[in-house]
């Protein structure tokens, strides 16, 4: 029963992962059927008892909410150039789907993403302010505090993990408590680590949210116990260090998503964002915080 469950797991992960990389691409039933090797009369049945939503349902939803990232990420590009990218046909289909996810047009959601950033700004300043400074309003804006820098990285096979839910905090307990152990049984301790972060948490429902906490392995390493199997793609990608706690890293993440990429004259593309954990990595068990590298994948606008 373990191993036919497994083997249902991973044939789902390949197809979600074939979704979210190929989202710009037609996702029919019988595509989709194929990369789970599952006949297509009862794939539609099965992908929505194990993902809790209909295959067409999951991909729509992808489709927006990649849609409003480029939105807030790209303010360059125009609403049908983010349409395409993502699958829809037309503006005018986006435009729809859009709405009964969002209660607003896409041009409407990017200016409020946009005003949003701004006030947080100004707070952040006025934080930061100490009596008899000119207010948020008569200073400079602030520039982006990361260093941020463009690697080539190489492609790396690793075995994961997938942890569903609430980003923050549950992961650091995710890696404790599931992960390590496992990691542990198979020897992997010592192993180069990455942390895949495939959704956006300004967007995407809390319950909805997907981690996957990897191991770099060989790609003939069999293991123990429930785990999946994957290759991060290689490429370029956009990479800023960061130190901290688990309650820091999505502001991080933030930060370089909304300030860094739409100054940089980058774009983003298909390939997951992920965590870089090099095996001197450092972790401080009083305080919580840890090191990392933060990878975002690009390509030229």
């Amino acid at each position: 029963m373990a191993d036919s469950s497994a083997e249902y797991a991973r044939r789902f992960h390949r197809v979600v992962e074939h979704i979210d990389r190929n989202i710009a691409e037609p996702l029919n039933l019988e595509t989709l059927a194929g990369v789970a090797n599952f006949s297509p009369f009862h794939f539609h049945r099965l992908f929505a008892a194990w993902m809790g939503e209909t295959a067409a349902d999951y991909v729509r939803r992808r489709r927006i909410e990649l849609g409003a990232l480029r939105l807030a990420t790209q303010p360059e590009s125009t609403v049908l150039q983010v349409a395409l990218a993502v699958g829809f046909t037309s503006p005018e289909a986006f435009a729809r789907a859009f709405r009964a996810r969002f209660e607003a047009s896409p041009t409407q959601w990017r200016e409020q993403d946009r005003k949003n950033r701004q006030m947080n700004r100004n707070r952040d300043q006025e934080s930061l302010r100490t009596p008899g400074q000119l207010s948020p309003a008569h200073q400079p804006q602030r520039e982006t505090r990361m260093q941020v820098t463009l690697v080539d990285r190489q492609p790396a096979h690793v075995a994961y993990i997938r942890h569903l839910g609430p980003y923050g905090p549950p992961i650091s307990a995710f890696w404790q408590n599931v992960v390590a152990p496992w990691m542990m049984t198979n020897n992997l301790m010592h192993c180069v680590r990455y942390g895949v972060s495939h959704d956006d948490p300004s967007i995407t429902s809390p319950d909805q949210l997907r981690y996957d906490a990897c191991g770099e392995v060989p790609e003939n390493w069999k293991g123990s116990g429930i785990y999946n199997e994957t290759t991060i793609p290689g490429g370029r990608y956009a990479m800023t260090r960061f130190r901290g706690t688990t309650t820091q890293i999505t502001g991080a993440w933030a930060e370089i998503l909304r300030e860094w990429l739409p100054s940089s004259g980058m774009q983003l593309d298909a390939r997951p964002f992920f965590e870089y954990y090099p095996t001197d990595a450092r972790f401080d068990p009083k305080t919580g915080e840890f090191e990392c590298e933060l990878c975002v994948p690009v390509v030229a606008l």
